[in-house]
């Protein structure tokens, strides 16, 4: 997991361009999403964090968007229920 205030604009540039970074996500509401989600790129810097893949993002305890990820999302919510 990377924050973004931890890492500067060319770098994290790079590391999307590189494929290392895939998902972005709300540490404070613990939700994850493709970068192209409206509701990700509305959230304050301070709150955005970004992962290499799913199962990184699950493992720090965040769940699926379910703006732009509705079937990962309605899957989460099955193995909760």
């Amino acid at each position: 997991m990377i924050r973004h205030t931890n890492v500067e604009n060319d770098e994290l540039r790079r590391l999307i361009a590189e494929g290392k970074i895939i998902y972005g996500g709300n540490a404070r509401l613990k939700i994850y999403g493709r970068l192209t989600c409206l509701s990700g790129k509305r959230m304050f810097r301070k709150n955005r964090v970004f992962f290499a893949d799913k199962d990184e993002a699950e493992a720090n305890g965040f769940r699926p968007c379910g703006n732009c990820m509705k079937e990962e999302y309605r899957k989460w919510r099955e193995r909760q229920a």
